[in-house]
């Protein structure tokens, strides 16, 4: 495996920036084009996290991936009502310095989305709004319902109004999930999704939620699992590896 720390000039946020990518070693795997994982981290994370507290470089090299994971800051992957685009920047830029940089396929059945927490609800975000680029998404204890933290007040309220402006702007503006499935285009190919949470996780009940609304939308290659566990990395590291083999197991 080959670990790369990138730090570029983004110009969508206007400032330096940075992300981490595991690459299999090109030559034993004889391969030119790898498949790529956009890897997203949580609230309280960055982009050093997953290396740093999961063993995802050897998950990696076990699919022959490459994993790229980028710096989200506290933004939800959103472009913010005040603040930088970073949606803009990882679904837009960020592809494109890849693709430019690293040996990755371009290829829809190629390309993936995961994350945990605001990663989770990042990533599919991402592939629901492109599915013409991301053929699944994979997302762990995700924050799923955007609307209702504004209800309850979960989270830092500033913090929600600077990220989504109010409950009907994250819908106007893309940024619900919900709406998102909901409304997805007829003539667009559906990426697969995996959902997991623990048993114990402070999100169960949104994961839930999330879960029952694809469910009855009969939302091909879906898969919602509940496992003992709580919003932890423990739970992360062990259920990035489903995730990894519902992307690449070739009987799946």
């Amino acid at each position: 495996m080959a670990l790369f720390q990138i730090n570029f000039h983004s110009a969508v946020l206007g400032r330096n920036t940075s992300f981490n990518a595991v690459i299999p070693d090109r030559g034993a795997e004889k391969k030119d084009k790898y498949p790529v994982v956009y890897l997203l981290h949580g609230l309280s994370d960055d982009f050093t996290s997953w290396l740093r507290r999961s063993s995802v470089e050897r998950y990696a090299e076990k699919h022959g991936v490459c994993i790229v994971m980028p710096d989200g800051g506290r933004s939800f992957y959103t472009d913010m009502q005040t603040g930088e685009r970073y949606f803009e920047a990882l679904s837009r830029e960020l592809p494109e310095f890849v693709s430019r940089m690293l040996p990755v396929s371009l290829r829809r059945e190629d390309t993936f989305a995961a994350g945990l927490s605001m990663g989770g609800y990042g990533a599919l975000k991402l592939a629901l709004r492109f599915p013409g680029r991301f053929a699944a998404a994979g997302i762990m204890s995700a924050v799923t319902d955007i609307p209702e933290k504004f209800a309850s007040k979960t989270f830092d309220m500033q913090l929600w109004r600077n990220i989504f402006g109010t409950p009907e702007a994250a819908v106007a503006n893309g940024n619900d999930l919900f709406t998102l499935a909901e409304k997805f285009p007829a003539d667009a190919p559906k990426p697969r999704i995996a959902q997991f949470c623990g048993t114990e996780d402070f999100l169960l009940a949104d994961n839930r939620r999330l879960a029952a609304a694809l469910t009855k939308l009969g939302w091909p290659g879906f898969v919602y699992k509940e496992a003992p566990g709580s919003h932890s990395w423990e739970f992360w590291d062990r259920h990035i590896q489903d995730i990894l083999e519902f992307f690449f197991d070739k009987g799946d």
